[in-house]
């Protein structure tokens, strides 16, 4: 049986010599290792979760008081974005994101949030 990529939090690294793989492009069966050409398959990236934090020092203090943790799952079908915002339906602090650009350019976008737990949704303009 082939040696299949190592896992470590969201990332995949070559079984063969250590090194971190790139992302699957959008019809590619395999990943190459860039180093020793190891072919990792593309379907070891599906439902992957990736969380990404941010210090609350880095933003100045209007962008602070939007931050947020964001995951994004890697799923075979859809992309989601989880975030941590409470419903105001039922309390839960997990929500799926989606930003559209539904005004014109120079004005700000509709994020639709989701509820993880209850599914009632809503949207708030940026």
């Amino acid at each position: 049986m082939p040696k299949l990529a190592d896992k470590i939090g969201s990332l995949l690294f070559c079984p063969d010599c250590g090194t971190l793989l790139d992302l699957p492009r959008d019809d590619d069966m395999v990943v190459a290792c860039e180093q020793c050409g190891h072919e990792e398959p593309a379907s070891s990236y599906e439902n992957i979760e990736t969380v990404t934090r941010s210090h609350p020092d880095a933003f100045p203090s209007l962008l602070r008081q939007k931050g947020k943790t964001q995951t994004k799952v890697h799923d075979a079908n859809d992309a989601l974005l989880k975030v941590t915002e409470r419903c105001p339906e039922c309390g839960h602090m997990e929500v799926y994101s989606k930003e559209l650009q539904l005004r014109s350019a120079d004005e700000g976008s509709t994020v639709f949030y989701t509820c993880v737990k209850c599914k009632f949704g809503w949207r708030v303009n940026n």
